[in-house]
């Protein structure tokens, strides 16, 4: 008989795993709600048009990485690889900005690139976003990079963020010739990759991981040198916004984001336990006017939920399990006890199997039980219950709520 397989970089979240990644999404969730984001539900295929206008041609998601293919009428759709470019498009199409001075969105759900599967992350992954639009104050930046810390706060997990402003039309390009110039002449150092992004997307030279391309780029003229006064006076506020937030946060002028969207700000969270990112983002303020939408600043975020739940320290916390078992003719009596304390939100497991304690509480072990409730004839008549705490040994008889 032949055994499927899942696909490659197609993972599934079993067991502890499953566990980690639901209490991951759930903090991050009820951080969502008292920072008043509304929770936006995105269709996981779009027009490969939306990715292409809002990502970058140039960039390696579009040229290398998206699962794109064409429908039966010959339209050309793409599995979304990333949640901005979506969120911007419903931005846009439902004219939310019609709505409310400013427009504070998250989404959830799986995310697709066709790359090589990595710690934390799959071909299919899935990450939260958050998104404010409508508004160019760095204390939106600096609210979010907020959120961002107080979520890995809690998580107790630990990393570096790290802060750069990319600059803007006014500014970007001085800095741009510039650094075309600079990377033409260590041309012998750089990478294949980087010599072809030399003039097509230079920026991204400076975030490649190559030792050679590392060494290489470490004098290159620095985006911060070139700002406008006001993205130099967007940037400046922002230090003093995260300054009084008492966030540590280390600058580092190399930082840019693979995705040509972001303009001024941009951030990453970065585990320094694998050196590996865990939450970005950054500010995109041309995005939405590019894809037809009115003239309108925005900034936002994305959290790789693999990638932080690989790193939580402690498993999450579960609510004790009960362990019903039944014995002779009282199964509308444990079945209606099972849904008396469901109901008072315990988490019970009625025992499917038939035989004696003995192997009932095995069982139990077996199903990593916290109590045995154990329920005979005697404890219908007497309307009782029995429940056996599984570690130290103790039972206790309880009397059930009246509702019972």
């Amino acid at each position: 008989m032949e055994e499927f397989q899942s696909v490659r970089g197609f993972h599934d979240l079993l067991g502890e795993e499953a566990k980690r990644f639901r209490y991951v999404s759930e903090l991050i969730r009820e951080k969502l709600r008292v920072y008043n984001f509304e929770e936006i539900v995105l269709p996981v295929v779009e027009y490969l048009e939306v990715f292409q206008r809002s990502i970058g041609e140039a960039t390696d998601i579009v040229q290398k990485e998206m699962f794109s293919f064409e429908d039966r009428k010959g339209r050309r759709l793409a599995l979304r690889p990333e949640g901005t470019a979506g969120a911007v498009r419903a931005y846009v199409q439902n004219r939310l900005y019609a709505l409310k001075p400013y427009v504070k969105l998250f989404y959830e759900g799986p995310m697709f690139r066709y790359e090589r599967p990595q710690a934390g992350r799959y071909r299919q992954f899935h990450q939260i976003g958050a998104e404010v639009f409508g508004t160019m104050d760095p204390l939106a930046d600096a609210e979010l990079i907020n959120l961002v810390h107080e979520i890995l706060l809690e998580m107790g997990i630990d990393v570096t963020i790290e802060v750069n402003s990319i600059g803007c039309k006014v500014c970007r390009p001085a800095h741009r010739d510039a650094l075309i110039e600079y990377l033409s002449g260590v041309e012998g150092h750089l990478c294949d990759v980087c010599i072809d992004r030399r003039d097509k997307n230079p920026l991204r030279v400076l975030d490649c991981k190559v030792p050679t391309c590392k060494e290489a780029v470490k004098e290159a003229p620095k985006m911060l040198d070139f700002l406008c006064h006001e993205c130099r006076e967007h940037y400046s506020k922002l230090k003093e916004h995260l300054t009084n937030l008492s966030i540590p946060y280390r600058e580092n002028p190399n930082l840019v984001r693979g995705l040509d969207y972001y303009t001024k700000t941009v951030f990453e969270a970065v585990s320094n336990e694998l050196g590996i990112t865990v939450i970005a983002g950054g500010r995109y303020d041309y995005l939405v006017e590019e894809m037809g939408g009115p003239p309108t600043p925005a900034v936002g975020f994305a959290v790789g939920i693999e990638r932080l739940s690989m790193l939580l320290r402690s498993e999450p916390k579960e609510d004790p399990l009960y362990f019903l078992i039944p014995f002779g003719e009282v199964l509308d009596y444990a079945l209606t006890l099972a849904k008396t304390l469901r109901s008072e939100g315990r988490r019970v497991e009625v025992s499917y199997r038939k035989g004696g304690l003995k192997k009932q509480l095995e069982l139990a072990n077996r199903l990593k039980a916290d109590y045995a409730i154990i329920v005979g004839e005697e404890e219908k008549l007497g309307n009782f219950y029995t429940i056996k705490d599984l570690k130290t040994g103790q039972q206790i008889r309880v009397q059930p709520s009246p509702s019972l």
